[in-house]
């Protein structure tokens, strides 16, 4: 059986190229990726690699043909077209080279999410669904990278109230994906997270790692914004920063689910811990 990945030269994408190589060796794995040299430099020797593209729906039929199975890892928004334009271009390739299965990285709840940042997995999701692909979504709830800013060791502002987040390595999450997509039986929808935490929890954890007490203070969005700024962010950063606040402020993030953890077969990597291995890369 032929697997592939696309997205493969990203993050999420080199973890997952890996790991799939361990569970079925490297002459069933094929990488698909926009810049083949960048590909060659980055991933492993001994594996395909054929480019692909999701602004050419031609290039993505050329990389799917005779495979079985495939990662399809999302975009990131703000490319020369839009990012459910490039996700369109990647289920109809997957249709027209009649892949059998796509496991898709997905939004937590996406079917019941009022983000704005939800909106393109669902429509993604719904393409899906419509092309009659068996296919697995895999909703990520948020990875414990993306609160660098707070795992320095320096006392906690936040905006997001006493919402809590799924907060998991992401490996943890590519591992999760790869797991899926050799298994034998499925499910539709695997809502990925790990434990439910708050901003108080993961001070707690920060300080356990420093071996200090870390003050954590929840603020209001105005104030945050204005501390923001005052760091010298940009606006469209300090923009998507209150968006994620807000979200994890509504609950959107907050998740009671094992699906993680039970298709990986083992339990997360405890959350001290995890905060070691973000802050010795």
């Amino acid at each position: 059986m032929k697997y592939g990945i696309t997205a493969a030269t990203g993050h999420f994408g080199q973890v997952a190229v890996k790991e799939l190589v361990g569970l079925v060796g490297a002459d069933n794995v094929v990488a698909i990726a926009r810049n083949l040299e960048k590909a060659k430099q980055l991933l492993p020797d001994d594996i395909e690699i054929r480019q692909g593209d999701y602004d050419d729906k031609n290039s993505l039929v050329s990389a799917f043909e005779g495979l079985d199975k495939v990662l399809f890892i999302s975009s990131q928004p703000g490319g020369k077209i839009t990012r459910l334009e490039q996700h369109t271009n990647v289920v109809d390739a997957l249709k027209e080279a009649k892949v059998d299965f796509v496991a898709y990285t997905s939004f937590p709840h996406a079917d019941q999410a009022k983000s704005a940042l939800a909106s393109d997995h669902i429509a993604t999701e719904k393409l899906i669904v419509e092309s009659g692909i068996k296919h697995s979504f895999l909703r990520n709830n948020w990875y414990l990278e993306n609160e660098a800013g707070f795992l320095n060791g320096e006392d906690i502002v936040y905006a997001a109230g006493d919402g809590k987040v799924g907060w998991a390595l992401e490996r943890e999450y590519a591992e999760g994906a790869v797991k899926v997509l050799v298994s034998d039986e499925t499910k539709d929808v695997y809502e990925f997270a790990g434990a439910s935490r708050s901003y108080a929890d993961l001070a707690k954890a920060v300080g356990e790692v420093y071996g200090k007490e870390i003050a954590v203070t929840n603020v209001a969005s105005e104030d945050y914004k204005a501390s923001l700024e005052k760091a010298g962010l940009d606006e469209n950063t300090i923009g998507f920063i209150l968006i994620i606040q807000d979200l994890i402020k509504q609950g959107e993030l907050t998740e009671e689910t094992s699906d993680l953890v039970d298709v990986l077969g083992h339990e997360l990597k405890a959350l001290p811990e995890a905060i070691k291995e973000v802050i010795g890369r």
